[in-house]
C-alpha cells in the first residue's frame, strides 16, 4: 500500500505518552532555558509576522470563551484570589 503510513494512527493514546517521553527526554538533554529561548522566538515571530493588535484579538476572544462558559461571577472570583509568590515578584 503506497502512502499509508506505519505506526500509530493520529489520535492514539500512545502519541501522547510519544511525546510526553520526547520532551521529557529533550529537557535532561538541553535544559528548560532551551524551551525558554524557543518560546522567545515563537514570540517574537508571531509578533513580527502579525502585530501587537493579534495578542489584543486573541485575549479578547479567550476572554468571550471563559466568560461563556464560566459566566461574569468568574472575573469577580479570580479577581479575589491570592497571588502566588511568582505574580508578586
Amino acid at each position: 500500500m503506497a502512502g499509508k503510513k506505519r505506526g500509530p494512527a493520529k489520535g492514539d493514546p500512545r502519541m501522547k505518552e510519544f511525546g510526553r517521553r520526547g520532551g521529557l527526554a529533550l529537557a535532561a538533554e538541553r535544559g528548560p532555558e532551551f524551551f525558554a529561548q524557543i518560546g522567545r522566538k515563537g514570540g517574537s515571530k508571531t509578533k513580527e509576522r502579525y502585530g501587537t493588535d493579534h495578542y489584543a484579538e486573541i485575549g479578547k476572544k479567550g476572554g468571550e470563551a471563559i466568560k461563556s462558559t464560566r459566566g461574569i461571577g468568574f472575573y469577580s472570583q479570580i479577581g479575589r484570589r491570592p497571588k502566588s509568590k511568582a505574580q508578586s515578584q
